[in-house]
């Protein structure tokens, strides 16, 4: 009997968790179509002529998906071998929070606007379609990133005292007479010069503060361009990898080379079948 029910959790766990069979694909089908639905039902209750005329449909309508949602949120519970792995995931508190506002609007006036959350649970079209490339590419650019972290630092470390200099010297050479009236208000105008955004806000008036706000406004392409060099070397090291779309039960990793029995991340069996 227990081995039953076990069976049993393991198949809903493949239908609600992943898309490799055709239920998984259909039930994650429909439920994108669900999803979309209600961000638009949410989108057209705060145009104010489509409110007055049909608040009572919004509504109506926005319970439905609500109960639906917190259906299959007691679903995945229920089918996941370790529901608080599941319930503190990144789409666990998606899921659940793309329900809470509903509830809330009970007794919170205008907290159902906040469902608009339930756009980022879209991202499970990657999983759907089988674009496992976009998984792929993304443990690349994770990889490249975290390869790459502490030279980014350092990099940013040093851009923000070269910030502080520079603020500092325009302070001193402008002056409150041309608005730079402190030493932060000349580092936001600093950031602002080498970002190259240039509100215009403030403006250096002296021959001296021009020529070395044109220095910063050089400086400014090459700086931008350095992180994009640093990461961009890191995902040429990084190496591809083949995967899926499966889920692992234990530790909700998704993605694993075709015909893994055992998850890489926990050792967890994937599929009971394999």
């Amino acid at each position: 009997m227990k081995k039953d029910i076990l069976s049993n959790r393991r198949k809903l766990h493949s239908i609600v968790f992943e898309s490799e069979t055709t239920a998984g694909k259909t039930f994650d089908i429909i439920l994108l179509i669900l999803i979309l639905a209600s961000v638009i039902i949410v989108s057209l209750e705060t145009v104010t002529y489509l409110r007055r005329a049909y608040l009572p449909l919004f509504q109506k309508l926005e319970w439905a998906f609500t109960i639906l949602f917190t259906l299959e949120y007691l679903l995945r519970i229920y089918s996941s071998p370790r529901p608080l792995k599941y319930i503190f995931s990144f789409f666990g508190l998606v899921d659940l929070f793309s329900i809470i506002p509903t509830y809330l609007s009970l007794f919170v006036i205008g907290a159902q606007y906040f469902l608009i959350v339930r756009v980022l649970r879209l991202l499970r079209i990657a999983r759907i379609f089988k674009l496992t490339h976009f998984i792929n590419e993304g443990k690349v650019l994770t990889r490249a990133l975290q390869a790459s972290f502490t030279k980014i630092a350092v990099f940013l470390g040093t851009v923000l005292l070269l910030v502080v200099i520079i603020g500092s010297m325009m302070f001193v050479i402008e002056g409150a007479a041309s608005g730079f009236t402190s030493i932060p208000k000349s580092i936001y105008w600093t950031i602002v010069t080498l970002t190259t955004v240039g509100y215009g806000d403030i403006a250096p008036q002296t021959p001296l503060g021009q020529i070395l706000a044109s220095c910063v406004m050089i400086m400014g392409y090459g700086i931008i361009a350095v992180p994009t060099g640093i990461v961009t070397v890191e995902m040429t090291r990084s190496e591809k990898q083949l995967t899926n779309s499966e889920v692992c039960p234990n530790c909700q990793l998704v993605g694993h080379v075709p015909g893994a029995k055992y998850c890489y991340n926990c050792g967890y069996l994937l599929n009971e079948s394999a």
